[in-house]
């Protein structure tokens, strides 16, 4: 009853929803690089280093210099502001990469 016609095109039948299968299969979440917590954790250092580093030259200038915590309160001041630059930036950059995201997404669909 089946002639070998009818077979072959079974069998690209078959073929071609294997590969449309493979086109739709969803992505493996292994692509996500880091988790909401992970980049918390990197905001919150980026900010205590800034003020480190600020604190630690304000310090030891007013180790060296002599003089009344000035360089002190000032480079934690610069150091903080830097800290937030710093944590805008990682922000923007976060933002960007779900945007992109997205995009693709709504491509494919």
């Amino acid at each position: 009853m089946t002639d070998p016609e009818h077979q072959e095109r079974m069998a690209q039948l078959e073929q071609r929803i294997e590969a449309v299968k493979k086109t739709q299969a969803p992505k493996p979440r292994a692509d996500e690089h880091y988790s909401a917590a992970n980049l918390a954790w990197r905001m919150v250092i980026e900010l205590v280093a800034g003020l480190g580093i600020g604190f630690g030259i304000g310090y030891g200038l007013d180790l060296l210099l002599g003089t009344i915590p000035i360089f002190l309160v000032l480079f934690t001041m610069l150091g903080l502001a830097a800290g937030i630059k710093t944590m805008l930036r990682s922000a923007k950059e976060i933002q960007e990469e779900q945007e992109a995201e997205m995009a693709e997404r709504n491509e494919r669909d």
